[in-house]
Order: structure tokens, then sequence, then C-alpha cells
């Protein structure tokens, strides 16, 4: 047998953590990591967090799972919270951002269904978007490398430019138009935020024509950009929307959100999960929430993410010959490299060379996304690493 016990889908590299504490991991052999990943932007609050390792044992040893097909007070309770914090009038929890893609896409259509207009099942996303690894998530994106080899794809949904209004406008204008699926900041995509003019005109068309406005924030949500919500940079509030990663902490959780006239179709059978919503998952989003949706917790964010980004900013005249700009909002933060260097390549040079872990993204940039709870020190380390990993990294053998 050649083929690994594990299935070969991750170009796995050799770090293998055994140990987080704070913003930092330990690998098997003992070596230390500032970790500036953070789980792809879950470990909102770092690893080995306190309260949450308290709430994790303390569920685990009262009630794990039951089944959603009885009352659960823990779901009830979050999704209160969750409704009285956002736009939102209900809730249904997943497992992951995917599955909050998934019935998100589910929502928007039944919604149509549900006002009589069942073929209103078209959807427009936007290019270099990711919205997740199933059927239907591959199918809203244009990226190959997600695409190929699982057609065919789930008809029903259409890719423009992304921060194109004009795009959006004419790809809408059609009778089987159900609505918009977008990141208000693209992550995967290349750190890039949406543009004030892009998501008022999103609202504003789907207003005209009776769309839906769906959100992914699935990375960019849940604090990482100093707001609880993305969206609330633009002031735009969206009809559904995706959320998982920081919601859990770094336990598998995800939601998605809806208004009540949104939600209009999802009535009793037309959707769940067995897993979605357990005890111990919700008992995990309460001390997430607990800990994160407060002024003082926000704010702090917003401080650190100035920080951060005029640390990169200042780094930049000093290594002209490999960095070229810096992008995000908050503690979601790219740093765009020149031609001279590939960003999948730098990633792993700051990581095997001087302990640093970031993930590179599209458009040759670094995603620097640390947990939402660091401190001023942190940061202080970050531009060391970095700037020594800047230094003697081999420009031209980027590849």
């Amino acid at each position: 047998m050649t083929i690994a016990p594990l299935m070969p889908v991750y170009p796995r590299c050799d770090v293998r953590p055994v140990r987080g504490e704070g913003a930092y991991l330990w690998g098997e052999r003992g070596e230390k990591y500032l970790d500036f990943a953070s789980g792809i932007a879950v470990n909102i609050l770092g690893h080995a967090h306190p309260k949450l390792v308290k709430t994790i044992a303390d569920q685990a040893a009262t009630l794990m799972h039951v089944s959603n097909l009885y009352g659960a007070p823990l779901q009830e309770q979050l999704a209160e919270k969750l409704v009285a914090s956002t736009f939102a009038d209900t809730v249904f929890f997943t497992n992951s951002g995917t599955e909050a893609v998934e019935c998100a896409i589910k929502v928007a259509r039944r919604y149509h269904y549900a006002n009589g207009e069942p073929h209103r099942h078209h959807i427009v996303t936007f290019a270099n978007a990711f919205h997740g690894r199933t059927l239907g998530a591959i199918s809203a994106t244009n990226q190959p490398k997600m695409r190929d080899g699982y057609e065919p794809l789930l008809p029903g949904f259409e890719t423009v430019a992304f921060n194109d209004l004009e795009a959006a406008d004419r790809a809408s204008d059609r009778p089987d138009a159900a609505g918009f699926m977008v990141e208000t900041v693209q992550g995967e995509g290349g750190v890039t935020p949406a543009t004030q003019e892009f998501m008022t005109g999103l609202r504003k068309l789907c207003d005209e024509r009776g769309l839906l406005l769906i959100l992914d924030e699935v990375q960019c949500g849940y604090a990482r950009t100093g707001a609880f919500f993305a969206h609330e940079h633009y002031g735009v509030s969206p009809d559904i929307m995706a959320v998982a990663k920081g919601i859990g902490g770094g336990f598998p959780l995800g939601a998605c959100l809806a208004t009540e006239e949104a939600a209009k179709g999802m009535v009793a059978g037309t959707h769940g999960s067995t897993y979605g919503g357990n005890a111990l998952a919700m008992a995990v989003g309460l001390t997430i929430f607990e800990e994160v949706v407060n002024e003082p917790f926000l704010a702090n964010v917003r401080r650190m993410g100035d920080r951060l980004r005029q640390t990169l900013e200042q780094l930049i005249p000093n290594h002209d010959h490999l960095f070229d700009s810096v992008r995000g909002k908050g503690l979601m933060l790219g740093l765009k490299l020149k031609p001279t260097a590939e960003a999948r390549a730098f990633v792993a040079h700051l990581r095997d060379n001087h302990g640093l872990l970031t993930v590179s993204a599209g458009e040759n940039v670094v995603r620097v996304m640390p947990p939402l709870n660091i401190e001023d020190s942190h940061i202080a380390e970050f531009a060391e690493k970095l700037s020594a990993g800047a230094r003697d990294y081999p420009v031209g053998d980027a590849a």
C-alpha cells in the first residue's frame, strides 16, 4: 500500500504542533513558534485560554451531545445573544463555515420558493472568493484549484469581478436572480476588503430587485476586523450571513444568521444537522461571546490592528525589494509582496527559519492574523522575526 493512512489532500509542512499557550505553539521536537496564523483566523483567544479550557472540561463532564429532536437550552441562549447583537432574527448552528454557507444558500433559495417564485435560484458570486469545500461552496467560486475534477458542479451560480458594481448589476438583472453572496473582506483571495461603494450598491440592488444579500463572514467576522462583524464598518446589513472560525475559538462551530423575512421558508423539516448546536459547542460559543462581544475587547482589537498595520508599513521602506503594501482591516491584515518573492515560499521561510507562523493568500499576499488578544510585546516580536526573515530571504529563489 503506497497511500498514507491520512488521505494526502493537504501539502503538510514539517511543523508538528503538540502544545499551545497564548500566541505560541510548540512542536514535537520542542521548537517554539509565534503563531500569527491562529489556525487561519480561528483561535481568536489564542491557545489554551483558561476560561475556554474550563468551559470545555466542565461541559464535557455535564453533557456533550444529545439530538436536535429535543429542546436545546444552550442553543437558545447563544442564539438570543447573537440576535440581540446583530441584524439577525434567527440562527441555525452548524459545525463549520462551509456548512454555514450551505445553509445560507438554502435559506436564500427557500425564501423565493416560499414567495411562489421557485425559478429565482440564481446567485451571483465574486471572483477569487473562498466559501468552503462542499459542492455547493465550490460551485460558488471561479477558482480552478477547488473546482477541477469535481464537475458537474451545481447550477445556479455566476461569478463576476469583486468590487465591480456594474458587473454585479448586469449579472443580477435577470428574472431568475436570487441574490448576491460575497465575502465582506476576501481572505483566501488576498485579504481584499470590499469598497464602500460596492457594499452600498449591492444592498441597493437587493432592495430594488427583491434580492437577498448573503455575506460570508466566516473569516472576517467575529471581531477579527475590530467590529463584531465586518459589514458594520460599511453601515450595510445583510439578509443572511455565514459565520464560523472565531465563533468557536478553535472548537468546531458555525452559524447561519438571517432576518425573519429571509428565513420565512425555513420551516420544520427543511434543514438539519446531527451535531450542529451540540451542548459542548454551545457552551464554547457562549464563553467566546462573553469574552469578545464587548466594546473594551473590540476597541483593543482596533488598537492592536492599528499598531500592527503601522509596524508593517514602517518595515516596507527597509525591505522595499520584497514588501509592496499592506491591506485589510483590524487584525486581518495582508502584506503584499513584490514579484521578487512568492508568498507561499516566504511564509515557509518565516516558519522554518524564524519560528513565525503566517498564511499565504492570493495576489501574492501573506496573511497576518494573530489571536485577537495579543499584546504589544507580541507585535514587537513579530516585527523582529519578519524583518530578520526579509533580510535573509533568498530573493530570486522564490520558486
